[in-house]
């Protein structure tokens, strides 16, 4: 008896180790009576489970014994006994496996590694409370009263008519106001970061101009810039004299395709279309290509291809535009740029050499009437009036830019909610503050998330929730000059970030219009936006979620959702620089994107006549997806990053190298390392999921073992063999530089006399050069073997044939 009697202690230890839900006290009303019966629960669970059935088997027997008229302990044969025992046994047993099989379907940790989130997961509010459990549902709910559209929307107005450029005094207002907003909200920790870092400006006494001018460079007249202080920030300073020529949107192609219609870019002036790559992109290629300047323009076709819409883009605005090749303060690359340091002189190799000016439709209809030469392919063809589209050379023009360089003070601002559990753990969330005008879209709209974010969470913080890992709201300065703000406070801070920082979430250009939904991201995120979207109500289609609105049916909804990183964007420098994971949403129309973006007339009324007067309920279907985003990122036991994912992203960028597997192996190289390598790293990912899958959640060292080595897998992609300060951008699969993927396969072009194979960064070695090409393929396999190494975990986990 004493050995039925421990096996039932044994089995109720072990259930009750395997229990893991964990408990929130929920603050608020009507709160006693689940608490009086949790605690009622509580005390009958802490008796012997073995006492009691024995106790309850004794009753029912007796109970049948005195039915029948004699003493009921008579009729109790040992036999009987043993039988009793063994059935109680036997039903006991299966009732364990199968509550302990319907517990691990349901566990977290135990799918696939990230899953939809059920109603019966419960937070913890800190190792030693004790009330009521405050579940996923209870916790949408919270954020759900919490989060005011009113406000949301007062606060975008109110935003996009404040004065608020970089180094102005609107914004240092406006930054100890958002300050002040901070530890009103009473967060853990306030604070201001200042940089002084070298933006550049419009001279207001000597204006950019364009001129005509004859063949002798004698000024026949000037063409007057009906924008004169919209202006292209890092354009390079002086003049420009050349003849025009019309290259479309200044990609790569397009620079090829008017070689072969010989048209050399080659010491002309170029005049390109807004669309599809980014301003530094289209100036870069355009310097690759021997091009002496370049004059930017919004084309009707790109804006406005619904001519009936209202809401049109003026034919005299210009529209304004960074042309720095990579992000933060282009005068300390890969460095910060605090007050009073001294730094050797060097700029980013990024900046151009070549003057640029934004000029309005009006001014480019003018010039391409005076173009001459072929007519330009029909898909080149834009929509302005009375236009012909020809690709020249037109006349000659003098372009003179007069943009200056000033040592700015920015200020970005801070806010933390500190996690109870893994406080040095932060989830990142940050938006873009300043504005080179109205800036509603550009960063009005995220600001006022932000705030209210800020708001939502201190009040869910005030009524019984807090978080494992510490919440880090931030306001950025400097962002319409290439993230500058964000960018510098990694530079200042990448020693521990890459330690410490396990997500970020971008809210820049979250509302441009509200027909589709994307996530440019880091694959590791994917699953867990795809989670999110399935619980967030659609802004414009009642009924249905996220998730129904932007996935067509028969299609991938990755395929709908999901895009890359793009370089103008600060979480690119989070994942690309940093090696942190990071996402930022946006809501856009179907075709052409919000018209008025970074333009004076971005103001809120053309946002929300654009969006036909949704626009706050657009702007809190972003914040509710950041919100359950920033919640499971924040609670969850186990960080929900799909780590296993990079196994099928390393495959499909090494693929492309097949193709040239022949040729590689005429020179005596093979590719077999670093497939050799992609297999170490999914065996690795397997073996994790396999100790997660066998632990306990409950075990909190064990747990933030399994975070930190999860945290740091984007980390990992970031390439040690070359210097942040000459390669900022280390990924080697979304930098920039000799080192990563693309690099190599441009390298590998020039086995067959082929040019860049992307549209955008042009490789600069003119042939090939075998010695440089075995090391790039060297350091790239070591760096997918030292990521699979990394996720293995401990040394003597390791297992490498050197």
């Amino acid at each position: 008896m004493e050995k039925v009697r421990g096996f039932f202690l044994k089995a109720h230890q072990e259930l009750s180790s395997h229990h893991s839900y964990t408990i929130y006290k929920q603050v608020g009303e009507n709160q006693g009576k689940p608490l009086e019966e949790y605690e009622k629960q509580e005390e009958q669970g802490e008796e012997d489970p073995a006492a009691l059935i024995m106790d309850m088997e004794l009753r029912t027997i007796n109970q049948q014994g005195q039915k029948q008229g004699g003493p009921g302990r008579q009729n109790l044969t040992p036999k009987l006994i043993i039988h009793l025992i063994l059935i109680n046994l036997l039903v006991f047993t299966l009732a364990f496996l199968l509550g302990y099989i319907a517990f691990r379907g349901s566990c977290q940790s135990c799918k696939d590694y990230v899953s939809e989130v059920s109603d019966d997961l419960g937070y913890e509010l800190n190792p030693e409370a004790t009330g009521s459990t405050l579940y996923w549902a209870d916790l949408r709910e919270m954020f759900h009263k919490y989060l005011d559209e009113e406000q949301l929307k007062s606060s975008i107005r109110t935003i996009s008519l404040l004065e608020r450029s970089s180094g102005s005094p609107g914004m240092t207002t406006l930054s100890h106001q958002i300050r002040d907003m901070f530890s009103q909200q009473k967060l853990d920790h306030v604070w201001m970061d200042t940089h002084y870092v070298g933006l550049q400006f419009p001279d207001p006494v000597r204006p950019n101009t364009l001129h005509w001018v004859d063949g002798s460079g004698n000024v026949l007249g000037e063409l007057q810039l009906e924008d004169p202080d919209v202006y292209c920030p890092y354009s390079a300073k002086g003049s420009a004299v050349g003849r025009l020529i019309y290259a479309n949107y200044g990609r790569l192609k397009d620079m090829e395709e008017l070689q072969k219609k010989n048209l050399d870019p080659k010491g002309h002036l170029l005049l390109v279309r807004i669309g599809h790559v980014s301003f530094a992109e289209k100036v870069s290629n355009a310097e690759a290509f021997g091009a002496l300047g370049v004059l930017i323009y919004p084309d009707p076709a790109d804006i406005h291809p619904e001519p009936h819409k209202k809401l049109r883009l003026s034919n005299h605005t210009a529209v304004y535009g960074h042309v720095h090749l990579g992000t933060g303060d282009p005068y300390t690359p890969g460095f910060p740029s605090f007050n009073q340091t001294q730094f050797p002189p060097v700029e980013s190799s990024g900046l151009p050499n070549i003057p640029v000016q934004p000029i309005s439709a009006n001014i480019t209809a003018q010039l391409l009437r005076k173009l001459s030469g072929p007519n330009a392919p029909h898909e080149w063809k834009g929509t302005l009036s009375d236009t012909p589209y020809r690709l020249g050379p037109g006349p000659t023009l003098r372009l003179v830019v007069n943009n200056h360089q000033i040592s700015t003070p920015i200020i970005s601002i801070f806010g933390c909610i500190e996690g109870h559990s893994e406080p040095d753990h932060y989830i990142v969330i940050g938006a873009q503050r300043d504005a080179w005008g109205p800036g509603a879209a550009k960063s009005a709209v995220g600001t006022a998330i932000l705030l209210q974010l800020v708001r939502t969470f201190s009040a869910m913080v005030r009524n019984g929730f807090q978080p494992r890992r510490s919440l880090l709201f931030v306001s950025w300065d400097a962002g319409d000059f290439g993230n500058v703000g964000a960018t510098e406070w990694l530079e200042g801070y990448l020693t521990m970030l890459h330690l410490k920082a396990a997500v970020y979430v971008s809210l820049d250009n979250a509302v441009l219009g509200d027909d589709q939904f994307h996530a440019k991201t880091s694959p590791l995120l994917t699953s867990l936006i795809e989670s999110i979207l399935k619980q967030v109500d659609s802004p414009n289609h009642s009924g249905q979620t996220l998730y129904d609105q932007v996935v067509i049916p028969g299609q991938s909804w990755e395929t709908e959702v999901i895009r890359p990183l793009p370089m103008e964007s600060s979480a690119y420098s989070f994942t690309a620089f940093g090696g942190v994971p990071a996402v930022e949403f946006s809501f856009t129309e179907e075709g052409p994107c919000y018209p008025f973006l970074n333009t004076k007339e971005d103001t809120y009324d053309n946002l929300h006549g654009a969006l036909q007067g949704r626009l706050p309920a657009v702007a809190r279907a972003v914040a509710m997806v950041a919100g359950q985003l920033l919640i499971r990122l924040s609670h969850d036991h186990l960080l929900p990053l799909d780590f296993s994912c990079y196994g099928d992203v390393i495959l499909k960028h090494i693929a492309r190298l097949n193709e040239f597997s022949g040729d590689l192996k005429a020179r005596g190289l093979t590719l077999q390392r670093i497939y050799s390598a992609r297999g170490d790293y999914i065996r690795s990912a397997e073996k994790l999921q396999k100790e997660i899958y066998s632990s306990e959640d409950s075990n909190e060292r064990l747990m933030r073992m399994y975070n930190v080595r999860i945290m740091r897998v984007e980390f990992y992609f970031l390439s040690q063999y070359v210097s942040p300060a000459i390669y900022p951008f280390r990924h080697i699969f979304l930098g920039q530089g000799d080192h990563t993927l693309g690099a190599l396969l441009e390298h590998l072009q020039l086995l067959r006399g082929k040019g860049a194979v992307n549209g955008s960064l042009r490789y600069s070695r003119p042939r090939l050069e075998e010695g440089h090409l075995r090391r790039q393929l060297a350091l790239l396999t070591w760096t997918l073997q030292g990521a699979a190494n990394a996720l293995s975990g401990d040394v003597w986990n390791t297992d490498n044939n050197f």
